[in-house]
Parts: C-alpha cells; structure tokens; sequence
C-alpha cells in the first residue's frame, strides 16, 4: 500500500509534538492500538530527528513522517532517519522539488490558489491546508477545489472528534492532522491508554 493510501486509511495524521526520545515509541504504539497507524513527528524540538528513527526502526507498522519541515536540511536529515513523508507548514519550491525527485511524499502548506498552483507544478496531488480554522476551513478548500479538479487537502488546525465527520465525508479531504489526540501532556505523563482511546474516538466520529 503507497504512502498516500495509509494516510487516507489511517483518516487522522497526528501531528506529534515530543520533547523526549523515550516517549516516540510508546506513543506509536498506543496510537496503533487506537486504528492510528501514521504519525507526523514535527521538527519543533530537538529531539524530533532522533524520534524518527526511533519509530522507524522499532514499530514496523507504523508509517511515520516528519512535519514542521522548513528547509532542505531538515527534509534531508529527516528521510535520513527513515521519515517516510513530509509535511511543511508552507510552500518550499526547494522541499517540494527534492522530495519529487527523490520519491518522498510531501504535503506542503498551501492556502491560496498561487500556492496550490505551484503544487501542481510538481504534480502534487494533496496538499497541507494550515491553519485550517483561520483561513476558512472547509468553505475555502470547497470553493478553492473548483478550480483545481482532483486536488485533496490535508487540513489541519481547529479538526476534532467533534467536527472531523464534517470534515472526512466532504471528498475533497485526503484525511485530517490534528494533536488533539496526542496531547502533549499526556505523553509527558505516560497517559498512554487515554492516546489510545483519542485516537479510537477519532476514527469512530469520523466514520459516524
């Protein structure tokens, strides 16, 4: 199954947040345990790099990526570690270019028609729509698919169990990122049968 399959069959990318390297692998696993088999490790803390490598190499099940990528250094060092895809809070022609050339998936931030066009251009298929909540949820990216027929967003920013039905049954959504069900004191506090049941709550929501 290719990368963009899981991420759709997986409906919630958890956008995970980890201050320590201990903590990456108990909570792929918890979220596994709930139905969520892809997490996006963001490059916000230092030891996100080693957290890759860590769920790569110990949770063969889990299709893990980086997040928070913004620049080509840190998109190297990440797939080096064995991330899987990419995901960047905006558009990097530089990213975007040697992740295709190079067969990585990458879904960069992309929230105005130049952006989503620039995209195309690289013949990305799905794109990052963040932050969703502030730049018009799921009436912007309904009304920017018109123009680019076949185009899926990956919207992240003010998604939850409450609201993510809304979001997946509308077709041009690819799947949703959110940390709502991987808080980040609730890693930091081993809470990891709660992660598990956030990330079992999200799919059963999404899924009505």
């Amino acid at each position: 199954m290719d990368v963009l399959t899981r991420l759709a069959n997986s409906i919630v990318v958890p956008v995970v947040v980890l201050d320590k390297v201990e903590d990456a692998v108990p909570t792929a696993k918890a979220m596994a345990a709930g139905g969520v088999d892809t997490m996006e490790i963001t490059f916000r803390t230092a030891c996100a790099p080693e957290a890759i490598k860590a769920v790569a190499e110990n949770c063969p099940d889990v299709l893990v990526g980086a997040g928070t990528i913004v620049n080509l250094e840190q998109c190297k060092l990440a797939v080096e570690m064995g991330a899987k895809f990419i995901v960047s809070p905006g558009f990097s022609e530089e990213v975007v270019a040697w992740c295709v050339e190079n067969n990585i998936p990458v879904a960069p931030g992309c929230v105005t028609p130049t952006e989503i066009m620039a995209a195309l251009k690289h013949g990305l298929k799905m794109v990052k729509f963040f932050p969703a909540n502030v730049y018009g949820g799921l009436n912007a990216m309904k009304n920017l698919v018109a123009p680019f027929v076949g185009m899926k967003f990956l919207p992240t920013g003010g998604v939850n169990s409450a609201n993510i039905k809304e979001y997946i049954d509308a077709p041009f959504i690819h799947a949703v990122g959110g940390s709502w069900v991987c808080p980040k004191a609730d890693i930091a506090a081993g809470n990891w049968d709660k992660i598990t049941s956030l990330c079992a709550e999200a799919r059963k929501a999404a899924k009505g």
